[in-house]
């Protein structure tokens, strides 16, 4: 039977334990994926301390890369051999072999490795939900991301620099600054050292952000709406910090927030696969991110631990 990462009850990263479960019958318009690379993102977090609660005891993980291994009755596109790669829900993914819906996977391009792809799949479709969908930037515009070092907002500066939007991040020291500049953050505020909303401003003449991607909840998310411009947007995209804090109606006058849902977006079969097929592209055309960090699959505890430590830099993947 094969192995699973699973936890029984929220907690820290040490609930996340290694346990064998049965996988179950193959049924219609389902495949049976043999796992080689599974992502690891902060969302898988939110749901082992129970911020995003799962049914318990529950597998945690978003996206995988994979082999098929079986495909069930009434598929089409699919066949045992393929090599694909999914994100979304149900979640489930820190497991050596599952059983999936087959409208979850798709087959990347063969020039692109699993290590490539793997762990970062999320986040590219995150970055196109949030600069393709959510709201479309213009050149000379500018951009305002929350740990801009992070895996994210490494791919978010890159994606929006090649746009021609002005990028400008907050970091937590000089180094992550280096580091994110050399990922298209233009201006990064250390903002330790600095007021971020003040520094926002200093950067735009006193106008403001045309749009702020703030991922670390908390009290952060009304300064946020300070650092943004008149008539300007603030998406509010995680709570990394704390949940975020209730936000004072007035702080909304002339601004507009939005709290966007990747999960939501990828529940969309149309709108998923056109945001895989565009972060495809990107990739393809030498699109830069940090090589990341492998765990061992059995060691996804620690993989957890450092990324809320914030220790990783880029892809984060358990390794099957």
């Amino acid at each position: 039977m094969p192995d699973v990462i699973a936890y029984q009850n929220p907690g820290s990263a040490e609930v996340l334990k290694p346990v064998t479960r049965d996988l179950g019958l193959l049924g219609p318009r389902e495949i049976h994926l043999r796992q080689t690379v599974i992502g690891v993102n902060y969302i898988d977090v939110y749901h082992r301390n129970g911020i995003y609660a799962l049914p318990l005891p529950a597998v945690p993980g978003v996206e995988a890369v994979g082999i098929v291994e079986a495909v069930g009755e009434d598929i089409t596109g699919l066949s045992k051999g393929d090599r694909v790669i999914y994100a979304g829900l149900p979640a489930g993914s820190y497991a050596q072999e599952r059983i999936i819906p087959a409208s979850m996977a798709i087959k990347p391009p063969p020039a692109l490795d699993d290590r490539l792809l793997g762990g970062s799949f999320l986040r590219g479709l995150t970055a196109h939900m949030l600069l393709e969908t959510v709201t479309q930037l213009q050149p000379g515009q500018v951009v305002l991301i929350h740990a801009a070092a992070g895996g994210l907002g490494l791919v978010l500066s890159q994606w929006a620099k090649s746009k021609g939007v002005i990028t400008l991040g907050t970091v937590s020291s000089q180094e992550k600054a280096d580091l994110a500049m050399r990922y298209g953050l233009d201006h990064p505020i250390l903002y330790r050292q600095e007021d971020f909303v003040e520094a926002t401003l200093a950067l735009t003449g006193g106008r403001g952000a045309d749009f702020v991607i703030d991922g670390i909840g908390g009290d952060t998310l009304a300064a946020s709406l300070r650092a943004v411009r008149p008539f300007g947007l603030v998406a509010s995209i995680g709570q990394i910090a704390a949940r975020p804090e209730a936000v004072d109606p007035a702080l909304l006058v002339n601004r507009a927030l939005i709290r966007p849902s990747i999960v939501t977006l990828l529940a969309d079969r149309h709108a998923y696969r056109q945001a895989a097929t565009a972060w495809f592209d990107m990739l393809s055309a030498g699109f830069d991110q940090p090589d990341g960090v492998d765990y061992p699959f059995a060691a996804a505890a620690t993989a957890h631990a450092d990324l809320e430590q914030g220790l990783t830099r880029g892809p984060v993947r358990l390794i099957v």
